[in-house]
């Protein structure tokens, strides 16, 4: 997978150097996206995700992995992130049921 955030679709961008002589060279803004494990309460585990340091502070401060999946709309999510949350959602209801039983 490339320089891409997992949850927010954060990539690379490009731009110009430019000089104090005002010549402009082609360069890459990399993004900050770091290898992280988080864990997810519904599942039970830890899950390794390539996030952004944006989207860990976002997902700190919603309440965790589950909550911030659970409250977001699909269409803000990348599709790693829509699998995760389809899990999350199944293995939530799952737990419901049997704790009902």
């Amino acid at each position: 997978m490339a320089r891409r955030c997992a949850f927010t679709g954060k990539g690379v961008m490009s731009g110009n150097n430019v000089s104090h002589a005002n010549n402009k060279t082609r360069r890459r803004f990399l993004p900050n996206i770091q290898q992280t494990a988080m864990f997810s309460d519904a599942l039970g585990r830890m899950v390794r995700l390539k996030l952004s340091t944006r989207a860990i502070r976002t997902i700190e401060h919603n309440g965790g992995l589950d909550a911030f999946l659970l409250s977001t709309p699909d269409r803000k999510l990348g599709v790693e992130a829509v699998r995760l949350k389809r899990t999350i959602r199944k293995a939530a209801e799952a737990a419901k049921e049997a704790a009902a039983s």
